[in-house]
């Protein structure tokens, strides 16, 4: 955007002494007759630019006008850095660079790039969640319609949705929007979503409803576990749910949690082998007996 570009134009020449016209058209990846109209468009807007024309010259602001770099502490531009870090794993785009050059530019640097806390939101399969979120944005942006295919417990499906935010939660990106196919609002995993493409159907924008703007009710916790775990997979449980998860006893660590999805929690009880048992529900118990015994026929053939 242009003056996204401006301003940006403007955050270097506070922080350079003196810059070239090429230079500038590189960074913001347009040509030099672009950078000459923004400086223009620059000086119209009271900004003291010089230009400086033969060997060594360039584009500078006047003396005295500098960057007040005050307006922010360094914990506040530390945050800023991290969490621009953290949105640069999952895109492509330059913009992310060019902010952290700008915060990072000139001899004063006002806060150090190795920031204490880096957040990387990319998956595994990083190429493909990079772009599924480029073409979210956009069709969001231009009220376009999506398709794609769905991956579920269920089986597979296909999908139409007016996209209204991509976000991550639950250690995972969702899309959220009004899904045409099943007319209510949904919550689809990225990583579960395939073959996406953006339609040239617009959609006018409608309210979300104000109990579906809370995201957690998505996921309804109506699955009450108890089980008894080993001692031995006591971080497990630590590293999973906290602390204070569970109740020490003589018989071994006891487990009460509320949980969504029925498969889900089958197969991550699985994943504890002989170290837990499951007290109640009934049916969660015989679940995991069932998948036992499968499991052991496929070695037993």
């Amino acid at each position: 955007m242009k003056l996204d570009r401006l301003l940006g134009i403007l955050t270097i020449l506070l922080q350079n002494n003196r810059v070239t016209a090429p230079d500038l058209a590189h960074k913001f990846e347009v040509n030099r007759r672009t950078i000459g109209r923004d400086v223009d468009a620059l000086c119209r807007a009271g900004i003291p630019i010089v230009t400086h024309q033969g060997a060594g010259g360039g584009i500078s602001i006047a003396d005295g006008y500098k960057l007040d770099k005050s307006v922010l502490t360094k914990d506040e531009l530390s945050g800023i850095i991290a969490a621009l870090k953290g949105i640069g794993s999952v895109t492509n785009e330059s913009w992310t660079e060019r902010i952290l050059d700008k915060l990072h530019a000139g001899s004063d640097t006002v806060v150090s790039m190795t920031a204490p806390i880096i957040i990387d939101l990319a998956t595994y399969y990083k190429g493909q969640l990079t772009e599924k979120i480029e073409l979210l944005k956009r069709a969001i942006q231009d009220r376009r319609v999506v398709t794609f295919d769905y991956y579920y417990e269920k089986g597979e499906s296909s999908r139409s949705i007016q996209p209204y935010y991509v976000v991550f939660q639950w250690s995972s990106w969702y899309v959220f929007g009004f899904c045409l196919t099943r007319q209510d609002w949904r919550l689809f995993k990225l990583t579960r979503l395939w073959n996406l493409a953006v339609s040239d159907e617009e959609y006018t924008p409608q309210a979300i409803p104000p109990e579906r703007q809370n995201r957690d009710m998505h996921f309804t916790d109506d699955i009450k576990l108890k089980a008894l775990f080993d001692v031995s997979v006591r971080y497990r449980l630590i590293e999973a749910y906290g602390l204070d998860s569970y109740t020490e006893t003589e018989d071994g660590l006891v487990f009460e949690f509320d949980f969504t999805n029925r498969d889900f929690l089958i197969s991550w009880l699985l994943g504890f082998g002989g170290n837990v048992k499951v007290l109640a529900p009934s049916d969660i118990a015989e679940g995991v007996k069932a998948a036992a015994r499968d499991i052991l026929g496929c070695y037993s053939e």
